[in-house]
């Protein structure tokens, strides 16, 4: 079942520019790709930023409107134009 108001983020870089652009409120860390220093300092960094706002708030907004455009009808564009289209 989908969960909504999540923005999750593999961590890597990532992380740090996710939470600050994004607003990202999950953290994944790859147990098997990732050692517990390396993860500690990831979760650190995660944590301590904040998010930028200004600019980047059109990313949590489209992040939204599609979440919801997916549980009510099940398809993202809602007008089928995903911006690509013409270019293929």
């Amino acid at each position: 079942m989908p969960a909504s108001g999540l923005r999750c983020v593999p961590a890597t870089y990532a992380g740090r520019v996710t939470r600050a652009h994004n607003n990202s409120n999950v953290l994944c860390l790859g147990g098997k790709t990732i050692g517990v220093f390396e993860a500690l300092d990831i979760l650190a960094a995660w944590l301590e930023t904040p998010y930028d706002g200004g600019r980047h708030d059109i990313s949590p907004g489209l992040i939204t409107e599609a979440e919801l455009s997916l549980m009510e009808c099940g398809t993202w564009p809602p007008d089928g134009n995903d911006g690509y289209s013409s270019a293929r």
